[in-house]
């Protein structure tokens, strides 16, 4: 190479290094290659023997990061209180993702119905309490275990799609007590002060999730993010029946209320944004990239409203 050529390479290398460094943003964009994955970790160490699989979570870091306090997202899954787990594709992707981009993640186990919660409301209902009970178990393992995992407990987040966004949504906005009547459980089975009402936590990721009440948003001024398709006929965007609000309704009373929130509808898709719902499939290359979109659409909302 010439000493003309080389100088020239130079200058192009210090450009774009130099381009890249003012265009990347931690907790942004895709800022580290590699990522460290813990798995099968506890967030209730004194659970029960036949439950300890239910509070397991995976813990996703950025490989060789220096910071000492870093935002944390808690993910859960979908599949209707039944189904799934805290290995699901989607969550695994999220997690993965947003690790490169600076944050620590953990993806949740929570406890799911031995009933069939799936066609049968009531029991959806309930389950989805013991999920939420879980959920603030695991903000409480997290703020007390800060230190060991070089997290900011001021920004928490709670993160989730479909079943996992309702649970989400639940924790951050109802009380027990509230969650409670409306599951309808016996008094003797409600821990109403263990955990205590009213998680505190910095923003919600909802995908294609729905809150019960909408009145619920009043409780906590709490950002968030909602993405859906359009042509969801499981979580529908706006309320059809039983007590389910989905984005849409959730975006328009959290503009009534002045919650800072955003929308974003995948115009055309279905639960899952894929085209057609199908549960016993997660969906191929085209679901995926839409699922990446997805993720970049809450990180940009994170990035302008907690972080930045």
């Amino acid at each position: 190479m010439t000493l003309k050529n080389l100088l020239i390479f130079s200058i192009f290398f210090f450009f774009q290094t130099n381009v890249q460094a003012q265009t990347n943003h931690r907790y942004k964009d895709i800022v580290f290659r590699n990522v460290n994955i813990d798995q099968n970790l506890s967030y209730d160490p004194a659970a029960l023997e036949k439950e300890k699989k239910a509070y397991l979570f995976d813990l996703y870091q950025p490989k060789d990061d220096p910071e000492i306090k870093r935002p944390l997202i808690i993910w859960m899954h979908g599949g209707g209180f039944k189904f799934g787990s805290k290995s699901a594709k989607g969550i695994q992707l999220w997690c993965k993702t947003f690790a490169q981009r600076g944050y620590v993640c953990a993806a949740l186990n929570y406890r799911l119905s031995k009933k069939n919660p799936v066609f049968n409301f009531d029991e959806f209902l309930k389950a989805s309490y013991y999920a939420v009970q879980d959920a603030k178990t695991a903000v409480a393992y997290f703020k007390k275990n800060a230190s060991l995992y070089h997290i900011d407990t001021d920004k928490i987040i709670l993160a989730g799609n479909s079943a996992g966004g309702i649970i989400a949504l639940q924790a951050a906005y109802s009380s027990n007590t509230e969650l409670a009547k409306l599951t309808k459980l016996p008094a003797d089975s409600i821990a109403l002060n263990k955990p205590k009402d009213g998680v505190k936590v910095a923003a919600i990721i909802n995908f294609w999730g729905a809150i019960y009440d909408l009145n619920w948003l009043k409780n906590r001024r709490i950002p968030m993010v909602c993405v859906l398709g359009s042509n969801d006929n499981v979580v529908p965007p706006t309320h059809k029946s039983a007590p389910l609000f989905g984005g849409k309704d959730i975006h328009e009373k959290a503009d009534e209320l002045g919650v800072p929130n955003d929308l974003k509808i995948f115009d055309g898709y279905s639960h899952e944004l894929q085209k057609h719902f199908n549960p016993f499939f997660s969906g191929g290359k085209g679901t995926q990239q839409r699922w990446l979109e997805a993720g970049q659409f809450a990180a940009d909302f994170l990035f302008k409203t907690i972080i930045k």
